[in-house]
């Protein structure tokens, strides 16, 4: 780990005023500069900002920058309106590192690509703009197969994401130039020619909260999620789902994919056919393909295609048929 300056936040004032990169749970932040991925000038810690509540908001839900994954997923009002946000919370990494990692910290964590994390690998043009991926021609058996480019096919890493995606989560920002609202769709970007842009953070800016809007049928929910291993292991493929039926009809729906995109993936496509029709197996499937259909998939990622079919059929039973979670 290279030297740097460290600085403590007394408040938000403070905080912005210090600028460099911002200390939260540092549970993304740490690891990779103790790998020399990230090697910042000045860390200000800014733990000590009162952005850690969860507070309702006419019916929605107001989340601070600074609440913890376990406090998100515990919350009464997270289960009780949510429960797809609780269910991904607690589906990713362990118990110790959910009580430290932040819900910003969390959509914000960078890629978990062996190229990107890993100096040996010259090759990677999130760490080194210009230098070639890696993976295109490696080892691509993990790496997305939604929202990629020619200069990168890392995927998403967030659980939490998911689902905050699916679910019209806004943020809200501070910085030198006032207080802006941003949609986290909007907020997250597709690498297209610029992999090392990853959000639509501006210099100085500060995520103070995360917005829900007000769903209630949002109760009708879940989230699967498809791993190597059952604790502590990143989705090869995972699916948020929330749905409202009149009768057997969907009359409203919502998608969202992890592990196979370069960002939370919202399978918008797949929720405007769904709406108006029977809650049948054939009309998950049809859906299924429908947001996969733009997959830019390689030989060794192939098999993500199906499985993400798979794990959308599998959610919308689960919501439309009352079927025990997991």
């Amino acid at each position: 780990m290279r030297p740097f300056d460290y600085r403590r936040a007394g408040d938000e004032a403070q905080a912005l005023a210090l600028g460099g990169r911002f200390l939260a749970g540092g549970t993304t932040l740490i690891d990779l500069m103790r790998l020399d991925v990230e090697r910042p000038e000045r860390v200000t810690d800014i733990t000590r900002l009162p952005l850690r509540g969860v507070e309702d908001a006419g019916g929605g839900l107001r989340i601070g920058a600074l609440a913890s994954n376990t406090a998100v997923a515990e919350h009464p009002l997270v289960r009780q309106r949510y429960p797809l946000l609780s269910e991904a919370i607690r589906a990713g990494a362990s118990q110790q590192i959910r009580n430290m990692a932040s819900m910003s910290g969390n959509v914000m964590q960078r890629t978990r690509c062996p190229y990107f994390r890993n100096l040996d690998f010259p090759s990677c043009n999130k760490r080194d703009p210009g230098s070639g991926c890696g993976a295109i021609e490696g080892d691509s058996r993990k790496q997305a197969i939604l929202g990629t480019s020619d200069c990168c096919i890392a995927t998403h890493a967030s659980d939490a994401a998911v689902p905050l995606v699916a679910l019209d989560c806004t943020l809200t920002l501070h910085g030198p130039e006032g207080e802006r609202e941003v949609a986290l769709t909007d907020f997250l970007l597709k690498p297209e020619n610029h992999p090392d842009l990853e959000h639509d953070l501006r210099p100085g800016e500060l995520i103070v909260s995360l917005n829900l809007p007000a769903l209630p049928w949002a109760v009708n929910s879940t989230y699967i999620k498809v791993r190597e291993r059952e604790s502590y292991s990143f989705a090869l493929a995972s699916a948020a789902v929330a749905v409202d039926l009149d009768g057997d009809t969907v009359r409203d729906v919502r998608i969202a994919l992890g592990g196979v995109g370069t960002v939370p993936w919202r399978a918008r496509e797949a929720e405007d056919a769904l709406k108006g029709q029977p809650a049948t197996r054939q009309a998950f499937e049809q859906a299924a393909r429908l947001a996969l259909q733009d997959a830019r998939p390689l030989q060794q990622n192939a098999y993500k295609v199906g499985l993400a079919q798979s794990v959308i059929v599998r959610a919308l039973e689960r919501v439309t048929r009352n079927e025990e979670k997991a």
